[in-house]
């Protein structure tokens, strides 16, 4: 467990828990005592708040609850959530530094790739079942023409609409 984890840390980091249950330790400090202590392990302040650990952003890194399913969670810079990992699985993301999500991979194999004009308009996306799309958009962002692993789906290009009105 994660939590266990962290105990394990603290009793080779801090002699003085050394003997002490991770549950009759975990539970008896205060707020401010386990921020200091976890904020050593994590390099960032963090909150516990019921059965949940909050990183400085306010964004939840772990949870467990009374039936010992838990969660973990971790951010990038901009507070995009890059790894889940629970009791039955795990995911992680990448985005590009527009915050657009760009690849999806999950525990099941399952993945998903995107891709994004200078505009922002998906314009490309594939996954691990062989399914992919091609998007095409005029000047001012109208869709113009589709293609999917099926055949063309949608083409306007012939008509004329990528002149501005």
């Amino acid at each position: 467990m994660y939590i266990d984890k962290i105990i394990q840390v603290m009793k080779n980091d801090f002699p003085l828990f050394k003997n002490m249950e991770l549950y009759e330790f975990y539970d008896q400090l205060s707020d401010d005592e386990l921020n200091y202590i976890l904020s050593g392990i994590f390099g960032e302040p963090v909150k516990k708040k019921g059965g949940s650990i909050y990183n400085q952003n306010g964004n939840q890194i772990y949870s467990e609850d009374s039936d010992g399913y838990w969660r973990k969670r971790e951010y990038d810079d901009n507070g995009n959530g890059i790894y889940y990992e629970s009791s039955s699985g795990w995911y992680k993301k990448e985005y590009d530094n527009n915050g657009r999500l760009i690849y999806y991979e999950d525990s099941d194999g399952i993945w998903k790739k995107f891709e994004y004009d200078d505009n922002g308009n998906e314009i490309y996306f594939e996954d691990s079942y062989g399914y992919w799309m091609k998007k095409e958009y005029n000047d001012i962002g109208r869709l113009i023409y589709r293609e999917n692993s099926f055949g063309v789906e949608y083409d306007r290009r012939w008509k004329g609409l990528l002149k501005k009105y």
